[in-house]
């Protein structure tokens, strides 16, 4: 049974950097895209990063280009985002998402297919 789980949420500063992590675990990812969303309270899911299988192609939301880095470590089957200079619209639950299939991601909720359970970022003012 696929299981994704993401770590690493928590309380920062505006300014401030966090790392949130997402371990998949039920099968071999290592040729299928993953993605970052975030969700704030009373908005829409939104598509923060993706990243392609081989870890090669990546793409980010406008609203976090420069701040956010998204990695990957297929030996350990997990993905990263490096968040940096965090801002107060930051603030929301991070999902991880994954492709069933394609080694590519794009920016869209209807192309993953397993998603974790989310973490918790709050940035203060």
């Amino acid at each position: 049974q696929v299981q994704l789980v993401e770590s690493g949420g928590g309380l920062v500063q505006a300014g401030g950097s966090l790392r949130v992590s997402c371990a998949a675990s039920g099968r071999s990812f290592s040729s299928v895209a993953m993605g970052w969303f975030r969700q704030a309270p009373g908005k829409e899911r939104e598509f923060v990063a993706a990243i392609s299988a081989g870890g090669f192609g990546t793409l980010y939301a406008d609203s976090v280009k420069g701040r956010f880095t998204i990695s990957r470590d297929n030996a350990k089957n997990t993905m990263y985002l490096q968040m940096n200079n965090l801002k107060p619209e930051d603030t929301a639950v991070y999902y991880c998402a994954v492709r069933r299939y394609s080694g590519y991601g794009g920016r869209t909720r209807e192309e993953y297919d397993y998603w974790g359970q989310g973490t918790q970022v709050t940035v203060s003012s």
